[in-house]
């Protein structure tokens, strides 16, 4: 384990180590992007939901991607390395607020759990949107891809579902940037600026010193399995993609 030789994280001045994958850092602002986007286009100017629909597919894909990622790519990227028992998570939690610090190059255990919820929101509002109507519109009756491959029972409980999670994603995310701010005020721990450097600086981390990237290739080819896997498994289930 090396020796901390900056103070803080924003200590210019102190050797920076890596963190973050560039894959790992597109994938977190491309799916913030596009949970604002899906929010976007199903409030104002979709008026067939074909906006809407590709966006969740997109969402899909990131997530898809994710689960991927966690398995073959970068060491602070890998589910192995960050996943963490509750009661680990919890007694995390508890050095925190007692302000006991306790520095990871990756994700915290807490974090880690916040990774799988979220992850699990996303993907879980995606799958439901696939098989999601709106029927406002009599005249043009608007569906997911899948909309049509169940009973209408089913149909309206993933529409109301497919809502209802939206709610519990805005409160998920609230104690996400809430928990940005405190590591910045209590541990002068820059996490925001981490997850676009893909840097931080050099620190006793107990995870690891410095992470291992994996090749951009590996990537790619999660994503185009992801791809395949998503539109492939909608058309094999009888969607409409197009």
């Amino acid at each position: 384990m090396q020796r901390e030789r900056a103070g803080t994280d924003g200590d210019t001045a102190g050797r920076q180590v890596k963190a973050w994958d560039l894959p790992t850092r597109l994938f977190h602002w491309a799916l913030v992007l596009l949970v604002i986007l899906a929010y976007v286009s199903r409030r104002w100017g979709d008026e067939g939901l074909v906006w809407h629909t590709w966006n969740g597919i997109a969402i899909l894909v990131l997530v898809v991607w994710r689960l991927l990622w966690g398995i073959v790519g970068s060491s602070t990227s890998r589910f192995a390395r960050f996943v963490a028992w509750p009661w680990t998570a919890a007694r995390y939690g508890i050095d925190f607020l007692l302000r006991r610090p306790r520095r990871f190059l990756g994700h915290n255990p807490l974090g880690g759990l916040a990774v799988l919820a979220l992850l699990g929101l996303v993907g879980a509002m995606g799958v439901l949107g696939l098989f999601s109507f709106d029927g406002s519109d009599p005249l043009e009756p608007r569906e997911g891809p899948l909309a049509g491959r169940v009973a209408a029972e089913l149909g309206q409980a993933a529409t109301d579902w497919h809502k209802a999670l939206f709610d519990v994603l805005l409160a998920v995310v609230g104690l996400h940037v809430a928990a940005q701010v405190l590591y910045l005020v209590w541990q002068r721990e820059n996490l925001v600026r981490a997850m676009f450097t893909g840097r931080k600086a050099e620190a006793a981390y107990e995870d690891e010193a410095s992470a291992e990237i994996a090749g951009g290739g590996r990537a790619v080819a999660c994503l185009v399995a992801a791809i395949v896997i998503v539109l492939g498994g909608i058309w094999l289930a009888g969607g409409k993609i197009l």
